[in-house]
């Protein structure tokens, strides 16, 4: 197996599964780490209110999974519609990831164990 460390995820709009085989130092097998949840804005006082906080509300998510890629070397971002681009585009306007090498692949709803065994096959772990 690879000593790069290396980092997986399944993307919706509501919802991130991370799977990566390091922690803070080291490299292992992969594991999954506790799932990240967005935060759902419901009921605003106008539409460009709710725009607003589903903005923020974004940007905090991907903020969370960012902080569980730090130190990835590359990673791999999966799931439905185009919130895997958003990521992507987030974390290469992050200067801490400009230079991560990104894969992006499209896949409908799975399960964490599901997400574990696409990220170890696109590996080859």
């Amino acid at each position: 197996m690879s000593d790069k460390k290396l980092a997986g995820l399944w993307i919706d709009t509501q919802k991130a599964v991370v799977v990566k085989n390091h922690d803070a130092q080291n490299a292992f097998k992969f594991f999954l780490c506790s799932p990240v949840k967005a935060i759902i804005q419901h009921g605003n006082s106008s539409e460009n209110a709710g725009n607003n906080a589903e903005q923020t509300n974004k940007v905090k998510f991907f903020k969370e999974v960012e902080h569980l890629l730090t130190n990835s070397e590359e990673v791999l971002i999966t799931g439905p519609g185009t919130i895997q681009e958003e990521l992507k585009k987030h974390l290469h306007d992050t200067a801490q990831f400009k230079d991560l090498k990104i894969t992006l692949e499209t896949s409908q709803q799975m399960s964490d164990e599901q997400v574990l065994e696409t990220v170890k096959t696109h590996f080859n772990a």
